[in-house]
């Protein structure tokens, strides 16, 4: 998704730097971590109303592209 940049953001000074979506403090590993839990991303939108759909695929690309970027760990 070429928009990730626009809406997934870092900044130091707000959540000690965590990716976010931009204008929230809504972090990516929030939005993995619910889901993780079992919310589908209808969830996400009514326990959330100030983020998109958008949004929220944006930041599960985010987060699909740092780990392709990881170095494979024995676990």
């Amino acid at each position: 998704m070429n928009e990730t940049k626009e809406i997934i953001v870092r900044d130091l000074a707000i959540m000690n730097g965590k990716p976010l979506i931009k204008g929230t403090r809504i972090t990516v590993e929030l939005i993995l971590k619910k889901l993780s839990e079992g919310a589908i991303v209808e969830d996400l939108l009514k326990m959330y109303p100030q983020i998109t759909y958008k949004q929220i695929m944006a930041a599960l690309d985010y987060a699909a592209n740092v780990i392709s970027n990881e170095e494979l760990l024995d676990v």
